[in-house]
């Protein structure tokens, strides 16, 4: 299997993740974990009864593969005892998924850890704790360190200040080029469309759906010049000395593919 190639199954738990969402009560408890390298985030909510998870949600903030892989986990741990919940391991997911991408499978393949979190507060008696989503860009993980980044893109940090941008600091910069913005919230959003203004070649890529709620703050792009790439996800920036091209994984077809450009902005 390629190093970025999904299954069939790991794409169907993607575009259709099961069980998402929060549950509150006496009877639930939060567990919680987060990968500082990568930057993925997940919440996982069980609701308890004679020592059986009797209903289990969640909240992920990261990629494709760590919406998966928490979709898969609550299928599988649904109406589980504890103590069968706690024997369930990160390969189990990936089996279960019909395997993962080995770039993936130790940087987002975290949700059995949060179950494992959410057992461990239900058995100290830490019972119907909701924690309050984190703000974009204040995203704490399980190991009390901040995850500064968001996931990361092979080759990036090599070429920062060298045609790769977390910050915008004058847009003139990008008079007539091939930018691509990587969507990390609405401050991308902003910066996509205020690039407008000096270049008519913006690019905007989401790993997730097109928007359906004219309340998303992508709603805005679609009254743009900037073109919008849905469900796919940058892996690598490459070229020699500079920005070149970046190589994009679409999370549809399950395919790579190059796309030239001569600057990527990716928001800190």
């Amino acid at each position: 299997m390629k190093s970025t190639s999904y299954s069939e199954k790991t794409l169907d738990h993607f575009r259709n993740p099961r069980n998402v969402g929060t549950l509150e009560g006496p009877d639930v408890a939060v567990g919680k974990v987060g990968n500082p390298v990568c930057g993925d985030l997940m919440y996982i909510y069980i609701r308890v009864s004679d020592d059986r998870i009797v209903d289990i949600k969640f909240q992920t903030f990261g990629c494709g593969s760590a919406v998966a892989t928490s979709s898969m986990t609550t299928e599988l741990v649904k109406g589980m005892t504890l103590d069968e919940a706690m024997k369930v391991t990160r390969n189990d997911v990936a089996d279960a998924l019909e395997g993962l991408p080995p770039i993936k499978m130790h940087c987002s393949n975290l949700a059995a850890d949060a179950l494992h979190d959410a057992i461990k507060a239900w058995r100290e008696g830490r019972h119907g704790e909701t924690p309050e989503p984190p703000k974009v860009g204040e995203v704490p993980s399980s190991c009390g360190l901040p995850v500064a980044k968001p996931p990361a893109i092979e080759g990036a940090e090599v070429l920062l200040g060298k045609g790769v941008y977390r910050r915008v600091d004058d847009p003139k910069a990008f008079v007539d080029k091939r930018v691509l913005i990587v969507d990390r919230g609405k401050p991308s959003v902003d910066v996509a469309l205020d690039l407008t203004n000096y270049t008519g070649r913006v690019i905007f890529m989401s790993s997730t759906k097109e928007p359906s709620s004219k309340d998303d703050p992508r709603a805005p792009l679609k009254r743009s010049d900037v073109k919008v790439i849905y469900e796919a996800e940058p892996i690598a920036v490459l070229g020699e000395g500079e920005v070149e091209k970046v190589r994009v994984h679409d999370l549809n077809e399950n395919e790579d593919y190059e796309l030239f450009i001569d600057a990527v902005v990716i928001l800190e």
